[in-house]
């Protein structure tokens, strides 16, 4: 698993108006070529009578799997300079189909290229990056007279709070990044006197917003 990578927020789409086309470009997570197909053809069938619906997707850790489909457009002209907005934000895991409906005006291979590309990095800025870090979650259980005091350090901290459980005992859930596992036990250990029972769960991502 990388230590961290960047990806779109969310699903989404953004629409520009050049020379009388419309491009509508359609953007989400995907992280096998499975669910990039499904969405390319998800996109398809809802603008079936579109002139063109190219797309390029981004996927693996490596970027190992990189397709561009210009779908009728002139070859080069659409699906590659899409591809090629991905890689330069350096996205992974990220499909995106620009729908374009022709106006009446001849764009050119320059003009295709510019608005194609165009069209995916506005839809990116609309609908966000953020990055993606792996973190341990970490699990601090403590008594219930020093909630108070842990809680409010807690929040104060680095290390965002993920869950509170209570229980029988209290129980922390932390986002701690993997080279500070042993600080934050430190830290805990001193917080508390020792008097907190620290364990690791699983290595998650967390995202925030670039």
């Amino acid at each position: 698993m990388l230590s961290n990578y960047f990806t779109i927020k969310t699903t989404g789409e953004h629409e520009l108006i050049i020379d009388k086309s419309r491009f509508i470009a359609h953007i989400a997570r995907a992280e096998t070529e499975e669910e990039a197909i499904q969405f390319i053809q998800s996109i398809k069938k809802k603008h079936y009578n579109a002139t063109h619906n190219c797309s390029a997707y981004l996927i693996g850790e490596q970027d190992q799997i990189q397709k561009a489909n210009d779908d009728g457009e002139p070859s080069g002209t659409a699906g590659v300079p899409m591809l090629e907005v991905l890689k330069k934000r350096k996205l992974k895991d990220v499909v995106v189909v620009v729908t374009r409906y022709f106006g009446g005006i001849k764009l050119g291979a320059g003009g295709l290229i510019r608005a194609y590309g165009k069209s995916v990095s506005e839809a990116l800025n609309a609908v966000g990056v953020v990055e993606r870090k792996l973190m341990q979650v970490v699990h601090t259980k403590i008594e219930y007279p020093l909630l108070g005091k842990v809680e409010n350090e807690f929040r104060s901290s680095p290390y965002p709070i993920k869950d509170i459980h209570y229980l029988e005992h209290v129980e922390f859930e932390s986002y701690v990044p993997i080279d500070e596992v042993d600080h934050f036990k430190e830290w805990v250990t001193d917080l508390t006197n020792a008097q907190a029972e620290v364990d690791l769960g699983e290595q998650e991502y967390l995202e925030s917003l670039v």
